[in-house]
């Protein structure tokens, strides 16, 4: 049996009950949570609260670069397969089979086959692509380059997000990675969620090692 977060709030509040009344009830819960997770380790629960799971969480709320290459959205949509079947008109799905690539901008997604959905607009408002695994990836502003992998991708063409499962893996170049049984990635804002069996990897910034030492210049020979 899991702790209940609101349990373990109430517990802070029952441990420090000296929290003043005049601070505000954003402030107040800020101090409640800091609290919680100070007391954590000296509760006596009847089962172990399961700490990776919420650190994991909080992790994933973090962004690990910045957006998706700007006017990527505004450019048009070009697919190439071995065989469709559909049409372009508003609120139909087409079926794309066969060595799938679908490009926007620096946005290219692969698959084995695809179903494109048009909005009331005969818009593209969502593609759903499957493969071994399917692969989207994209540039962001400084050109660093984000890849997905999963056997599902489902890319939300309106709001910029994708979503991979099973066995998901996101990366970004020179920051790091995600691997879960799903994720959910907003290419707009570079946040992602996971769930199920979630690691992360930051990678640290490169630096100049400090210890080097100057190469002396060349002299000119003696005469």
């Amino acid at each position: 049996m899991t702790i209940p977060a609101s349990a373990m709030l109430a517990k802070s509040w029952d441990c420090h009950p000296s929290l003043p009344d005049s601070i505000s009830g954003h402030e107040k819960l800020n101090r409640m949570v800091a609290i919680a997770i100070t007391e954590m380790p000296h509760m006596k629960p009847l089962h172990a609260v399961p700490m990776f799971p919420l650190c994991a969480a909080i992790l994933l709320l973090l962004p690990l670069a910045v957006h998706a290459k700007t006017g990527d959205r505004n450019q048009p949509m070009t697919t190439s397969q071995s065989s469709v079947n559909g049409s372009q008109s508003p609120n139909t799905i087409t079926t794309l089979t066969g060595n799938v690539v679908v490009t926007q901008g620096s946005m290219k997604a692969k698959g084995d086959v695809a179903q494109v959905y048009l909005g009331a607009d005969a818009q593209v408002s969502r593609i759903v692509m499957k493969g071994h695994p399917a692969h989207i990836q994209q540039l962001d502003d400084n050109d660093h380059l984000m890849t997905g992998e999963a056997p599902t991708l489902d890319y939300d063409n309106v709001n910029g997000i994708v979503v991979l499962q099973p066995d998901a893996v996101v990366t970004e170049q020179s920051m790091g990675d995600a691997h879960a049984d799903k994720l959910t990635y907003n290419t707009q804002t570079a946040y992602f969620t996971g769930t199920g069996n979630v690691s992360v990897t930051y990678l640290p910034k490169q630096r100049q090692d400090g210890n080097a030492q100057p190469v002396p210049a060349s002299t000119a020979p003696q005469k």
